[in-house]
């Protein structure tokens, strides 16, 4: 019997609570690795604080969440320590740098740093960003940086708020390239909050439908169809292929 997979989350039970206002009451979610989740939903439906709580940015009120079967670790005073493979893009900004994209991916990469520009900024909707002072940058933008240090460090889970509130079309279609062959080539976990399935369900495989912070609707995005009918479309092509060799008069 083959050995299941271990979840990267699992929530039980998940309430948070901001004085007497119920944000987040969720009674389960299992999140499997290596696959693409859309947290959808409008302002107010608890999207921002299911990713806070996960990434180890909030605490939860009660319930527990697990990554890996673990409780998150906790400092001598309590602060939650997130595990370093999980790579939050909304940290990104509560600690933006006052220097330029140029400099800030010199300090961190060094000599990698004209890799990275060819790599992410060399053209497409973010090639001018290179040179721009990153406390001027849109969202967006520095959803895009976030995405670049994440996909570079190889966390095993990107956690990504408001994915295209801030893009216009052009730069969600360079972003979901990335993140797609982020997920692809490097397994990584993928969620992502967005108040419509506008974008998301094109590459999402599943999609988690919040409202006034309860699940109402769990379905798969219809990226998980076009797999389903490009695995029956192999699956029909090797059939007709065997059914030809056999037909085949022998020479």
């Amino acid at each position: 019997m083959a050995k299941m997979k271990r979840l990267i989350f699992k929530v039980n039970n998940l309430e948070k609570n901001y004085g007497s206002i119920s944000a987040l009451n969720l009674k389960k979610l299992d999140i499997h690795p290596g696959t693409i989740y859309g947290i959808v939903g409008n302002v107010g439906s608890g999207k921002s604080t299911l990713l806070n709580i996960l990434a180890g940015a909030e605490k939860e009120s009660s319930g527990t969440v697990l990554y890996e079967d673990n409780t998150y670790k906790k400092s001598w005073f309590g602060k939650i320590q997130a595990p370093d493979d999980i790579f939050y893009t909304k940290n990104l900004s509560l600690n933006t740098p006052n220097s330029s994209i140029s400099s800030f991916i010199t300090d961190k990469f060094g000599k990698k740093k004209n890799i990275i520009k060819n790599r992410y900024f060399k053209d497409g909707s973010f090639k001018n960003l290179w040179s721009r002072n990153i406390k001027n940058i849109s969202k967006g933008e520095l959803n895009w940086l976030g995405m670049i240090l994440a996909f570079e460090a190889d966390p095993r889970v990107l956690l990504i708020d408001d994915y295209s509130v801030y893009f216009n079309s052009k730069m969600e279609k360079d972003f979901r390239s990335k993140i797609t062959s982020m997920n692809r080539t490097l397994g990584t976990t993928i969620i992502l909050s967005s108040p419509t399935d506008r974008e998301i369900k094109h590459f999402a495989s599943v999609l988690i439908f919040l409202d006034h912070g309860h699940i109402w609707k769990i379905r798969p995005g219809i990226s998980r169809g076009n797999n389903k009918n490009q695995k029956n479309d192999r699956n029909n092509r090797n059939r007709n292929r065997s059914r030809n060799r056999r037909r085949s008069p022998k020479r």
